[in-house]
């Protein structure tokens, strides 16, 4: 058939040892599986790569799916439904044992990727003070969170529109806001207040005075559904005030926005000059609650009610919708300078000397957003 009726298609392949192998394009056959009456053809989309095997084609999951193939490893067969009848395709154990052979005798021939390692401890906290860099230009203290002791200094210099930026006002809701898609017919439940110890009260009381003031919540006086907090001590002895949202996970599609394989982000950077990992800051908190379903999400508390205005933490679906934000973001350089999981980034660089550059382009996205 020769490579005239491939078609251009970029990609690359990851093997099981990590081994990559670009795509060289694809072409759709159309195929026969079965013999006489109980043969099917169907078309299939084949990807053309350059590899050393001692077999020619891989039937995938898609085709099989399409057939309605059952495969019998142990006994060499694959059937299939043809109208009324039943298709089989058996395998030869002879070829089946030489294959086997042969694949044996072939090396894995994966690139060689020469990574040269730059360890730097960015904050060493050394004792010598005096060795660590100062600032070019005056700083100032800057309160960004609820509490005075949430400070950063910033440049003296920076305008009121850049300082402002600190205060983070979130993701445009045009742009990226949470729906609940909860099931017709679905019964509100609202949970019977659990009683707590005096520390989880007063640990309870502080967390909603800090979210009230952030504007994460609001008071709300008739809710529908209803859940309890949970509050979760931390190794360093502070408390992490959750939400306990059962009931409503369960009234609620699922969203099947599928997240990145962990496989293919590490394939994604390997052989990179440098890398830099990044964590987004009160991430699914930047995402508004559509302000119908606001008052789903109500917990109660030792005397009032609130709900979020933000998407919580706990909240089914909120790992894939946090992902599709990211992949809108980041859509024209995704696969590219950057790698995205949730809220993790890590920023990749061919060479090390144009990482600032790489960098300076992230972080222009995320301020546009």
């Amino acid at each position: 058939m020769g490579l005239r009726r491939l078609t251009e298609s970029q990609g690359t392949l990851y093997g099981f040892a990590g081994e990559c192998v670009p795509i060289k394009g694809t072409v759709e056959i159309e195929m026969v599986f079965g013999e006489k009456e109980a043969a099917r053809a169907i078309m299939v989309l084949y990807m053309v790569i350059d590899a050393e095997a001692s077999y020619n084609i891989i039937i995938g999951r898609p085709t099989l799916n399409k057939l309605g193939a059952i495969v019998s490893t142990y006994h060499l067969c694959m059937k299939f439904p043809v109208g009324r009848k039943v298709g089989s395709v058996w395998a030869d154990s002879r070829i089946a044992r030489r294959c086997y052979e042969d694949s044996l005798k072939i090396g894995i021939s994966a690139p060689t990727l020469t990574v040269n390692v730059l360890d730097l401890d960015l904050d060493p906290r050394c004792v010598y003070e005096n060795e660590r860099p100062h600032p070019a230009e005056d700083v100032k203290d800057v309160q960004i969170g609820p509490s005075a002791s949430h400070v950063t200094k910033v440049g003296t210099t920076l305008s009121h529109e850049e300082e402002t930026r600190l205060d983070m006002p979130g993701i445009d809701p045009s742009l990226m806001s949470r729906s609940l898609s909860v099931i017709q017919g679905a019964k509100p439940v609202v949970q019977k207040r659990r009683k707590h110890g005096e520390e989880r009260r007063k640990a309870t009381k502080e967390e909603t005075n800090k979210l009230l003031t952030t504007g994460f919540i609001r008071e709300v006086q008739y809710p529908t559904w209803l859940a309890n907090v949970v509050m979760v001590k931390k190794s360093n002895g502070w408390w992490r005030m959750c939400t306990d949202y059962t009931n409503l996970n369960k009234a609620c599609l699922k969203d099947l926005y599928s997240l990145p394989s962990i496989d293919r982000l590490v394939g994604g950077v390997l052989g990179y000059a440098l890398l830099s990992f990044m964590d987004a800051y009160s991430s699914y908190n930047q995402i508004q609650m559509h302000p119908q379903d606001e008052e789903k999400t109500a917990l109660i508390t030792e005397a009032r009610a609130f709900c979020y205005k933000v998407m919580p933490f706990g909240l089914t679906n909120t790992g894939a919708t946090y992902q599709r934000l990211m992949d809108k973001i980041f859509k024209e350089i995704i696969g590219i300078n950057i790698e995205v999981y949730v809220d993790v980034m890590v920023v990749k660089s061919t060479e090390a000397i144009g990482h600032c550059e790489v960098l300076e382009q992230v972080f222009s996205i995320l301020r546009k957003h």
